[in-house]
């Protein structure tokens, strides 16, 4: 079965004024987070606007990622819809597209299913697609939680792999990890500033919005965790953590974009009604990024 891992980078989507897909922009993306050292890319994520994109663009998305990526790094593929049935088309889509190796799929926001309803959604969409599943949970945004034992009982499901846990709380992740340990099941770190302590608790990596902006240090985190270097991990999960909590400066998912144009990359604008974030807080994001030895605006 195959096993998610390491750090993958949350891909932007990048949209030009009028909404269109930047196509050019993703290829770079791509290529930038994979030298950067990643171990796989997301497409279709919530910090990719999901939520907002079109049909034909998150098929163009999907196929872009799988063309350019051509085998270097695993592509992961949102499957993030509000209905169980949408879910279900974008999975198939992506496994029809070819290329993806496994589809993540959030759960429902704006409605609020009971534990037993969300059981069903996501067993009827892992029945529906022979892609591996991963869970994810963004209790924050969606208000929709997957309790520990929900998760521990669709582990059991042949292609039901892991779960993204985003939602910042590290008991709770804790507990998704201690009680599947003995599964075939892996729990990615959703929260950047919790990568290590996912990894030094039994986790297997992390799904990180941060990495499409300074891919070598959250990948650093990994790498130098599994090659034994505690210290070296920490010092990486330390400098990286100014960054992610720099989310704040604007309205989700506008500073990841602006981050890359500060590290040279034009990913364009976020969909309205998020506009771009003001000038003092451009100033903060840029001297962080300063810091980092990744600022190329001149």
């Amino acid at each position: 079965m195959f096993k998610p891992f390491g750090v993958i980078p949350a891909l932007v989507t990048p949209l030009d004024e009028e909404g269109n897909l930047m196509e050019d922009a993703l290829r770079q993306v791509i290529d930038y987070t994979i030298a950067g050292g990643v171990h796989g890319v997301f497409i279709l994520g919530s910090t990719g606007e999901i939520y907002g994109l079109e049909w034909e663009q998150k098929k163009r998305a999907i196929e872009i990622t799988v063309e350019h990526t051509a085998g270097r790094v695993p592509v992961y593929a949102g499957a993030s819809e509000i209905t169980t049935r949408d879910c279900i088309k974008l999975a198939k889509l992506a496994e029809a597209i070819g290329g993806v190796a496994a589809v993540s799929v959030l759960t429902p926001y704006f409605i609020s299913p009971s534990k037993t309803e969300l059981k069903e959604h996501y067993l009827q969409i892992a029945a529906a697609t022979q892609l591996p599943v991963i869970l994810y949970g963004n209790d924050d945004r969606t208000h929709v939680s997957i309790p520990v034992d929900l998760a521990v009982e669709l582990a059991n499901v042949d292609n039901i792999v892991g779960i993204k846990d985003s939602s910042g709380d590290m008991t709770k992740m804790g507990e998704y990890i201690r009680q599947t340990r003995d599964k075939e099941f892996n729990v990615i770190s959703g929260r950047d500033t919790l990568i290590l302590a996912n990894l030094a608790y039994g986790g297997a990596g992390a799904i990180a919005a941060t990495a499409n902006i300074v891919p070598a240090i959250v990948a650093g985190i990994y790498n130098a965790f599994r090659e034994g270097d505690f210290t070296r991990a920490r010092e990486y999960q330390y400098q990286l953590a100014p960054l992610r909590i720099a989310f704040g400066l604007g309205s989700f998912p506008v500073v990841m974009k602006e981050a890359l144009r500060l590290v040279g990359i034009d990913a364009g604008v976020t969909l309205s009604p998020v506009g771009p974030i003001g000038e003092e807080n451009r100033a903060k994001l840029a001297q962080i990024l300063k810091d980092l030895g990744v600022y190329q605006i001149r």
